[in-house]
């Protein structure tokens, strides 16, 4: 290399150059991974109390120091915790959302995806692009949830992992929605009954209807009778593939047809549309995919699922056309900005 060029080089590295950009792109997967493992430590529930130094976190999580040092010192290199003096360390705003006991929590999202049978999926995503098929079933043989079904100390974890984030993005986003006057409203695929609940709990005299798979509804009753709301709601175990139950003023289909292709995504909108009255509409909580190059999350997790199932998200035009075929008609997407929006529907 000549000494003009090691120089133009040296300046690249030093600035807001394209060639920098790309290094700090390249460090992300190590950084996801000194994310999990201190994740798994429980690094930031130690630090709850206020700046530990380095070494009685090592002693607390039975840790190396050094290697626990040079691990914190990167991560708050990029505000992830913070060295107020030497070698100790304290939280800052996004280590906070490590605690185990913040509303936010992504502790154990963060543990799941750092484990070895999601990073060889991941790590296989040129054979998604290749295929079209998922990565995970490539590796693992299986399909995701069914490989974790199969293996019971990783269940609470998915579980966990999945819940507390993704109901407080679903809910943020029905909160764009005003639900005033509905009386009775249907909770197509409700999973665990978190978001039904919430919805009953902040509208008396409301009537929910919670429609799910026969092995979801312990747990859905489970979580309206802690909430208070069990006697306002109807459990009802069954198919939303094959029928869903009528007498809804609003249809809310939360996260669920993003684990949907095309043709189930219209098979259960279909099942909707034949039971609803004229003026009742459907709520699908969903991302919506801006387009062109815009950034948001939900094209990097739209992405995801691409390697994890056969699950997918959709841009507005994607949801007019499902809705159109399954005769319904897009009425209006709000809270754009959220990570979630509700996309309204009614009859055509």
């Amino acid at each position: 290399m000549s000494q003009g060029t090691d120089v133009s080089y040296m300046k690249e590295l030093h600035s807001e150059s394209p060639l920098s950009a790309m290094i700090e792109l390249h460090s992300g997967v190590r950084i996801t991974y000194m994310l999990q493992a201190v994740a798994e430590l429980g690094i930031a529930d130690q630090l709850a109390g206020g700046p530990l130094p380095v070494d009685e976190l090592a002693k607390r999580t039975e840790s190396n120091a050094d290697a626990l040092y040079r691990v914190l010192r990167a991560l708050a290199g990029k505000g992830i915790f913070t060295e107020v003096s030497r070698r100790v360390f304290a939280l800052t705003s996004l280590a906070e959302v490590l605690r185990s006991d913040h509303p936010n929590s992504l502790r154990d999202a963060f543990q799941m995806h750092g484990q070895k049978f999601m990073h060889d999926a991941y790590a296989e995503v040129g054979h998604t692009i290749r295929t079209g098929q998922p990565a995970f079933e490539y590796v693992n043989g299986t399909q995701l949830f069914e490989y974790v079904a199969q293996r019971p100390e990783l269940q609470e974890l998915f579980g966990k992992s999945m819940g507390k984030a993704n109901r407080q993005i679903q809910l943020a986003a029905v909160e764009t929605y005003d639900l005033t006057g509905v009386q009775t409203l249907v909770a197509v695929g409700g999973a665990q009954g978190h978001v039904l609940a919430e919805i009953l709990a902040r509208h008396p005299g409301m009537r929910g209807v919670y429609v799910d798979r026969p092995r979801m509804v312990p747990a859905a009753e489970h979580t309206l009778s802690a909430a208070g709301v069990l006697d306002a709601a109807e459990l009802v175990g069954g198919d939303y593939l094959e029928s869903v139950p009528p007498g809804g003023d609003v249809y809310l289909v939360s996260h669920v047809l993003h684990q949907l292709g095309d043709d189930d995504t219209i098979t259960v909108l279909r099942n909707i549309r034949q039971v609803m009255a004229e003026n009742s509409r459907v709520l699908v909580v969903n991302a919506v995919i801006p387009e062109g190059d815009v950034p948001h999350p939900t094209k990097i997790l739209d992405s995801t699922m691409l390697v994890l199932g056969r699950s997918r998200d959709r841009t507005e035009a994607e949801f007019e056309e499902v809705l159109q075929k399954a005769g319904l008609r897009l009425v209006d997407t709000v809270g754009r900005a959220l990570p979630s929006s509700v996309v309204v529907a009614a009859p055509l």
